[in-house]
């Protein structure tokens, strides 16, 4: 739109009065908030485990567990420079507990996810229940339940940590409390609540789990339960051209996914496999598993290798490439999305 000048300074005439009222024009900035399609500001990014591996390590030399309440390195996007956020709805990090250690029991409205990258033996304790957690286990702690970290083993753990810290904080609605002792007092058996709830069926009269939520029974997902059922998935079903062969983890209690705000899958690409291109507008982290390829997002292409991290930004074209046999794992904000009726993907 072309003005005249005399319009144009009246408008700038008219913007300076209105800006000690707290009021601008919508006309000067429609084309920013209403896009024809996303514009995320968050971009494309790649992590080395090995690297950031070095660096967890040395921090583990200078700060405890218990002092720092959670070692953490967090990924944070170079486009979200200063946000603690990996996606602008989603936060990630790398979490180390060296042996003997005990990462004090807290609780807070944000939900989290921990996907084990190193070791073997330590625990997270939700509301009380241990969940002895190995290599590429996924353990949740949802929102407002308490949970404490220890490391009885002889070896540093190190996971990834999935939270939802940038949505929480979008709505105004973070809340945290600590608890007096250091770890909750034990409620359940280490592994309760999988052999109650893990295996597609529910207890049944007085026999649930009530220290437990009935809406979210069910935290520890084993790899050693989770790698099996994706290589019998492959060995069955037809393989989906633009994600190869995927398991979402859900929530028993409903069928839906593991928590209101994140969702969480696994990935299996046979060897020589490419994916076509596909976006959607839910920002994804992904971390590999197992094996070896390239992943290009947009006009970037990354090696992937064991434990590696990057990020596929929203609307953003990914297309992976296994080398070997390869299995992913990825979180994102889909399932809040879904809730909201914004989701939307487009396979090419």
């Amino acid at each position: 739109m072309t003005l005249a000048n005399s319009q144009s300074r009246q408008l700038a005439d008219l913007y300076a009065e209105m800006a000690p009222h707290n009021l601008t024009p919508l006309w000067e900035t429609m084309a920013q908030l209403v896009k024809p399609v996303p514009s995320s500001p968050a971009v494309t990014h790649f992590w080395s485990f090995d690297e950031a591996r070095k660096f967890l390590l040395r921090a583990g030399d200078l700060i405890s567990a218990e002092k720092a309440e959670r070692r953490v390195l967090i990924l944070e996007n170079p486009g979200l420079a200063g946000m603690s956020a990996i996606t602008p709805s989603v936060y990630a990090g790398l979490q180390l507990i060296l042996p003997g250690e005990i990462a004090p029991a807290h609780r807070h409205s944000q939900s989290a996810l921990r996907f084990v990258m190193e070791g073997s033996g330590a625990f997270t304790a939700v509301n009380g229940e241990k969940a002895i957690m190995h290599p590429f286990d996924l353990v949740l702690t949802p929102s407002w339940e308490w949970h404490d970290h220890g490391n009885p083993s002889g070896e540093p753990m190190i996971w990834l940590d999935g939270l939802d810290i940038p949505t929480v904080r979008l709505f105004d609605a973070t809340f945290a409390e600590h608890l007096d002792e250091k770890v909750h007092p034990e409620t359940a058996a280490p592994g309760a609540s999988i052999a109650t709830y893990g295996h597609n069926m529910r207890p049944m009269g007085g026999h649930s789990a009530d220290y437990r939520p009935k809406d979210q029974p069910l935290f520890h997902y084993p790899h050693s339960v989770w790698r099996p059922a994706l290589d019998a998935m492959a060995g069955h079903a037809a393989i989906d051209p633009h994600i190869g062969h995927a398991l979402e983890f859900i929530n028993p209690a409903d069928g839906g996914a593991i928590m209101n705000t994140i969702s969480a899958h696994v990935r299996f690409l046979p060897a020589g496999f490419e994916t076509r291109a596909r976006r959607s507008t839910d920002g994804t982290v992904f971390v590999v598993v197992e094996g070896n390829g390239t992943a290009v997002v947009g006009e970037r292409e990354f090696n992937l290798g064991e434990r590696d991290t990057f990020v596929v930004p929203s609307w953003n074209e990914l297309r992976l490439q296994a080398k070997s046999d390869l299995v992913l794992f990825g979180f994102s904000d889909q399932v809040a999305q879904q809730k909201l009726g914004l989701f939307k993907e487009l396979c090419s």
